[in-house]
């Protein structure tokens, strides 16, 4: 391949800003005006496969969760051979993309994220609304914001990986070879974040690996919008293949193909515990050892300690258990209050919840929409049932899936610390609440990291700085990320790499150079400049 001299540094990675969208602005006007465009047309969203976009297989409607008669796409779901075939065209493509300079990768990502920046931004939020009922600032910071970012400081941190070069002699020259893994890598990932999605595929080819790419079905919307823009920022045929796929027949390929070199997961404790399984089940018949990545389930947690600010805490509850219909694996959803505080913060976050308004995002004075589908919206309506049955019911409590999949946002007060709304993942907007005694911070603090299995983000409250630092020694091993008065969302790339342990996942720090490095298999090389030319040491003189 052509090649040129030169140790080139790319453009420094800034965080995109975030539009606000406040009324009589040009940028709600413009998302305004692509939201009805794109909701008056049915999408056909292919399969797309070595660059060709393929539209055979059994048809599924793709609809808005706010309003569920109204279709706005529909795909087809790749079978066996098709999904098979999506491997063959990522294996094919291996080499060349393999074999291209770094620099060159890097430039279509560097170009996708500014067409995102500009002409697509429209697209891709107003496709993030309306399929997976996202708010405009939800999107915003999300399908727009955050992946911008992950593009721009992937391409920083993947410039660092590959400078980061062993030391020599005079006579010995060393060279580290970030070569990507040998084989296919398959991004599996989810409905709630457009930018995950994006990022799941895009990481591993930045590194020279090349993909098959399964999104949730209810984001399929948004996944065409995204590969679309990767072909307009001029991504060859072959390297990230997109196949619409039921997780189990996508599985039973994918676990059984010998090029599986890696899996990039975003989705179910449960999913990914079986991914595990299936690799155990086959690991003598791949050609390398596949890279498991994986970020999965939480419980995460807000404790306040009783010096903490009301004001503050309240919002951060508020913020962090109900923004995006508390559909986020960050999302605050266990909050432990001391009794001097209880009543000052549940009344104010009563108040706030009482003026939010939920419905069609289009509407912008809506602060809430639905959950994403009807199995969520029958999950988590039992959630609150339960709630009504067994706790103190403070907001909410409250469901109608008749015209969209809307759950009120609910605030449950028990009694127990072990109650099932304390302890089970909920994934929808109902946060549970435990008032312990203001004397027992410690006891709080044993509560907060036994209660759950998970290990994703969890948030301390206080005003006390000597508090701050003993929670952040005693929950170390309780949350990936660690929020000292701030609410447990909202990780910004290059900022608060983003992961967590325990059931929570692999914790390899989504929006960090530790990602980046699950992707590539190091060789060393040696270079004798001066090689001997007698077999003898000097010690047999």
């Amino acid at each position: 391949m052509a090649s040129t001299d030169g140790v080139f540094s790319p453009p420094s990675p800034l965080n995109e800003p975030v539009k606000g969208y406040a009324p009589g602005s040009a940028e709600r006007s413009s998302i305004s005006a692509k939201l009805d465009e794109m909701a008056g047309e049915e999408w056909t969203l292919p399969n797309v496969i070595n660059g060709e976009h393929l539209t055979e297989g059994d048809r599924v409607n793709v609809i808005m969760p706010h309003d569920h008669q109204h279709v706005i796409g529909h795909f087809h779901l790749a079978d066996a051979s098709t999904i098979d075939s999506a491997f063959d065209a990522a294996n094919k493509a291996h080499a060349e993309w393999a074999a291209m300079s770094w620099e060159d990768r890097a430039a279509v990502f560097l170009k996708a994220a500014e067409l995102l920046a500009g002409s697509w931004r429209d697209e891709m939020n107003a496709s993030t609304m309306l399929g997976q009922s996202k708010t405009v600032h939800q999107a915003e910071i999300d399908a727009a914001c955050e992946l911008i970012d992950f593009w721009r400081y992937n391409v920083h941190f993947a410039r660092q990986i590959y400078a980061e070069q062993p030391s020599s002699t005079s006579t010995i020259w060393n060279r580290s070879d970030h070569r990507p893994l040998e084989g296919v890598v398959a991004a599996i990932t989810p409905f709630n974040f457009s930018s995950i999605a994006a990022n799941l595929p895009t990481a591993p080819a930045l590194m020279g690996n090349t993909v098959v790419w399964k999104p949730a079905r209810t984001q399929a919307h948004n996944a065409n919008v995204i590969i679309r823009l990767l072909e307009a920022a001029g991504l060859p045929k072959g390297v990230i293949n997109l196949v619409h796929a039921r997780g189990a027949e996508f599985g039973d390929v994918a676990l059984k193909r010998r090029d599986l070199a890696g899996i990039h997961f975003t989705g179910s404790t449960a999913t990914f515990q079986s991914i595990w399984k299936g690799i155990a089940a086959n690991i003598e018949n791949y050609a390398a050892y596949p890279r498991l990545v994986g970020e999965t389930g939480g419980k995460d947690f807000i404790l306040a300690h009783p010096s903490a600010d009301p004001a503050t805490l309240a919002v951060a509850i508020v913020r962090g258990g109900f923004e995006f219909q508390g559909q986020k694996c960050s999302a605050a959803s266990r909050i432990y209050l001391p009794s001097n505080l209880a009543e000052d913060v549940l009344g104010r976050c009563q108040a706030m919840v009482a003026d939010m308004k939920m419905g069609d995002v289009r509407d912008m004075s809506n602060f809430l929409s639905a959950v994403i589908d009807k199995r969520s919206f029958d999950k988590i309506s039992g959630y609150v049932d339960l709630a009504n049955e067994s706790a103190k019911v403070l907001t909410g409590g409250r469901y109608d899936g008749s015209k969209g999949f809307f759950i009120e946002p609910t605030l449950a007060q028990v009694e127990d610390p072990h109650h099932r709304l304390m302890e089970e993942e909920i994934f929808g907007p109902v946060v549970s609440i435990y008032v312990y005694d203001e004397s027992d911070f410690e006891g709080a603090c044993r509560l907060v990291d036994t209660t759950s299995p998970y290990a994703l983000t969890g948030a301390v409250f206080a005003q006390d700085r000597a508090v701050l630092s003993k929670a952040t020694d005693s929950l170390r091993f309780s949350a990936g990320n660690f929020y000292l008065n701030d609410k447990p969302t909202g990780a910004v790339v290059g900022m608060q790499p983003f992961g967590g342990g325990r059931a929570s996942g692999t914790n390899d720090k989504a929006g960090s150079a530790i990602n980046l490095l699950r992707w590539v298999s190091p060789r060393s090389i040696k270079e004798n400049l001066a090689p001997p030319s007698q077999w003898t040491y000097p010690f047999l003189g």
